[in-house]
């Protein structure tokens, strides 16, 4: 069990998915995606998993969450500077974790 503290350490911001591409060079389909994290944070880079459920204009403008203070990571040609967060469907694909409501702030914190 990690603490409170721990919990804390661990920083997921609200972003706004301004451009989806595709990432042909993926081991497993994918989309580049580019999220605005707002003034504090700016623009950053992610590769997720969403092709079983998403196309690229349902996620265009769609706010996510992500994990913003992770290493980055090299997918393949891309570097994967942030971690979107998602859940698993009962196939073990990818199901965005989103705000419930499109007024949250972008680059807000999770708390």
């Amino acid at each position: 069990m990690i603490s409170y503290d721990e919990f804390r350490n661990v920083d997921i911001r609200v972003a706004k998915i301004i451009a989806v591409d595709e990432f042909p060079e993926a081991t497993k389909p994918a989309f580049k995606l580019t999220l605005d994290f707002g003034a504090e944070l700016g623009m950053k880079k992610s590769s997720a998993q969403l092709t079983n459920h998403y196309n690229r204009d349902e996620l265009l403008g769609k706010l996510v969450l992500a994990v913003v203070n992770l290493p980055a990571r090299q997918i393949g040609p891309f570097v994967s500077e942030v971690l979107t967060l998602g859940v698993p469907d009962e196939n073990g694909e990818c199901i965005l974790v989103v705000p419930d409501k499109f007024a949250a702030e972008i680059g807000g914190r999770l708390y």
